[in-house]
């Protein structure tokens, strides 16, 4: 047998890009500095940042959050 096989750290995966940290609602909330009632509306809608469920549990990746986040900075702004 190789050291990789015998070894269990040896076949661990690298670490992930901090930037892939899985975040809760309230921690979106933090990170987006919006109210809860605000992101939930928002997913409600389908306008808000990317997000999925683990169970019944609703999740974000940081990535999702700064990629939304760059995209409404980015957009055109409403001329009234």
């Amino acid at each position: 047998m190789t050291e990789s096989l015998i070894n269990p750290r040896e076949n661990r995966r690298p670490a992930k890009n901090p930037g892939d940290e899985m975040l809760t609602l309230q921690e979106a909330c933090r990170f987006l500095r919006v109210p809860e009632g605000t992101l939930r509306y928002w997913r409600h809608l389908g306008c808000g940042p990317r997000s999925f469920k683990i169970g019944r549990h609703v999740r974000y990746w940081r990535t999702d959050l700064i990629l939304w986040l760059t995209e409404q900075t980015n957009r055109p702004q409403d001329r009234r």
